[in-house]
């Protein structure tokens, strides 16, 4: 070590000496000297280069810059991880789907959609995420459409309009047939109405077929519900009033009819083109499926097609296979007649059957007696409340609020695809006409965050907390403090009660879910939300009756989308219809009858509770 050091000591010496000669000459050698400055000038000081306004500020724009691309790499991280995992979602469902598990499908369809709509992305100005959401309703839609189950307890099954079968036959010509219909056509009609060798077939086909009868019959019935909406709307816009029998080969007057082949929905079959004809559409409802809504948007469309065409037969062609065809037709042609192109042809078999068809149904229909349409008794029609809401409730609890009963709200909500509002989006919600009042008054009593799961109940004679904490799946001791119960002031009939359901929470895109106890079994659960252990097997991916405890379960079968999705297409362009059709489903399974969507399992908030048994206590002292 020692030598080490006096190596070293050695070496800088001679260094030291070499350097000294020119010292003054060179600059290159070390020294633990400061050099001189020069004769007449300021002594040499090492300082920092200054920087000015402008490096600052580009020193600030590339600050910003790298910013903006960090956060563009995040927000494009996001969108790609949100896409990834709906697309995760969706081949989940196509697998269950081609194995025929067509429930666990529909929960991974739901899984799919619902991760984009919760993700907080702008699914309308982004494009990708814009473009992704169409082709997953889309591809999703193309599947449900063909064979997941018709119905879902609450919605009638739709009834399918038998006029396919009719649309490719040929008449002959038949002079007496036509002169017999011209002498008993004495009715009157805004459209102009004619009788040919076309429109005489049709009216002999279908007054001697069964089948059509009975869905000309149940068509009219069915119209009562909505004949005075649809003729205000059509008279207000300037369209034929007969053109409400459109309907009639379009869905036979059912809100929720959908067209297999096309993706058609609606009773006016308008195709689910985002934003298509002023129609909303989203996860939680389809304005196609509102009956005034969409008669609205058919109204306009009609009228729009009319003043393009300047000929009601030629708007109902275009209607039926698109504007743009017809017009390249006419211009073809140079025929702007629709019976001229008729003869000409040029028209798919399907649209050459369409205005002869419901021209027949209009004589048929203004023609009740000689048709056997006379006797009928129409539904009556269709009245309603109306409030808006911008937050989450449960049709159960809004059943409870207006004394109704859930399939009463689900007629009158067709629009809806789901057992409940939507949230943070503002909704017409219709009710029992006559509730308006009686639904804001009790609603407020349940705290907002509670309302898509809790529930409400007006006390029956010799009815008991436990009967009905089991009957709505709640707590007997929670009903009892957030309703102040106690044996000083026990239950009376009539006493309106807020019902908190325990034992569910649910996920930002509003999944019901059950976390699975100690001593919970497939069974005590399933019992517990009035639903069956296969169910919950289906609905979870399980193959055992075992269930870990903390493993969270689905209680309630997921929500379907919205069917006819399948084509980005204008319904008026789709070359064709099969006009089969079905419901979708547009709420939860009738036996899930537990409140199923509650996001927290206790009480509501002090200030909320304080507020309902002072209320309670003040009807108490009343009576």
């Amino acid at each position: 070590m020692a030598s080490h050091r006096n190596t070293t000591l050695l070496l800088r010496g001679a260094l030291a000496l070499a350097c000294a000669p020119l010292l003054f000459a060179l600059a290159g050698c070390p020294s633990d000297t400061t050099t001189a400055a020069a004769p007449g000038r300021a002594p040499l000081t090492a300082t920092a280069p200054q920087t000015t306004a402008a490096q600052q500020q580009q020193q600030i724009a590339q600050q910003q810059q790298d910013a903006a691309a960090v956060a563009a790499q995040q927000h494009a991280k996001k969108v790609q991880d949100t896409i990834d995992r709906s697309e995760a979602n969706y081949r989940s469902g196509v697998e269950n789907y081609n194995g025929n598990h067509l429930d666990a499908a529909r929960l991974d369809f739901d899984a799919a959609v619902d991760g984009m709509l919760s993700s907080g992305l702008d699914l309308k100005n982004d494009p990708q995420m814009a473009d992704e959401f169409d082709h997953l309703l889309s591809a999703i839609n193309s599947l449900e459409m063909i064979a997941l189950k018709e119905g879902n307890g609450f919605s009638p099954k739709v009834e399918a309009a038998p006029l396919d079968a009719a649309t490719d036959i040929t008449f002959p010509a038949n002079p007496e047939l036509v002169a017999e219909l011209k002498t008993e056509l004495n009715i009157s009609s805004d459209l102009p109405l004619v009788i040919n060798d076309q429109v005489a077939g049709y009216i002999g086909v279908f007054s001697n077929s069964t089948s059509f009868r009975a869905h000309m019959a149940a068509s009219m019935i069915r119209a009562g519900k909505y004949k005075t909406m649809i003729q205000g709307i059509l008279a207000k816009e300037g369209v034929p009033q007969d053109l409400i029998y459109l309907s009639v080969a379009e869905s036979g007057f059912q809100p929720q009819a959908m067209n297999r082949s096309s993706g058609a929905g609606g009773m006016w079959q308008f195709m689910p083109f985002a934003g298509s004809y002023g129609l909303e559409r989203n996860g939680y409802f389809d304005e196609r499926f509102d009956p005034e809504k969409s008669t609205i948007a058919y109204a306009k469309y009609m009228k729009s097609l009319y003043n393009q065409f300047g000929d009601w037969y030629l708007a109902m062609a275009a209607y039926d296979w698109g504007p743009g065809r017809v017009q390249h037709l006419v211009s073809r042609t140079g025929y702007a007649d629709y019976w001229e192109l008729y003869r000409h042809g040029g028209m798919p078999a399907e649209t050459r059957a369409y205005v002869p068809q419901i021209l027949a149904a209009i004589i048929m229909a203004k023609n009740p007696e000689k048709y056997g349409l006379d006797k009928l008794v129409l539904d009556p029609p269709v009245l309603y409340d109306t409030v808006t809401t911008d937050y989450a409730i449960d049709l159960r609890l809004v059943a409870d609020l207006t004394d109704s009963t859930v399939p009463e709200i689900v007629a009158l909500n067709p629009a809806l695809l789901r057992l409940g509002t939507p949230r943070d989006i503002s909704y017409d919600l219709r009710i029992p006409p006559g509730t308006h009042n009686e639904f804001l008054d009790r609603v407020k009593e349940i705290p907002e965050e509670n309302r898509a799961s809790w529930r409400f109940h007006v006390v029956k004679n010799g009815e008991t907390i436990d009967q009905i904490a089991t009957a709505l799946h709640g707590r007997a001791a929670e009903i009892a403090e957030y309703n102040d119960v106690t044996s000083a002031q026990p239950l009376e009939a009539g006493d309106e009660l807020v019902v908190p359901v325990a034992g569910v929470s649910a996920s930002a895109t509003g999944q019901q879910h059950y976390t699975v106890g100690r001593s919970d079994t497939l069974i005590t659960v399933a019992d517990r939300f009035g639903i069956t252990v296969e169910q919950l097997r289906n609905w979870n991916h399980l193959t055992a009756n075992r269930v870990t405890p903390g493993r969270s379960l689905y209680v309630t079968e997921p929500v379907r989308l919205a069917p006819g999705m399948r084509s980005s297409r204008a319904r008026a362009q789709s070359t064709s219809h099969n006009r089969s059709t079905r419901v979708i489903s547009g709420s939860s399974h009738v036996m899930s009858r537990g409140s199923s969507k509650a996001r927290s399992s206790h009480v509501a908030t002090a200030p909320a509770a304080s507020a309902h048994k002072s209320k309670q206590q003040a009807k108490r002292r009343v009576k």
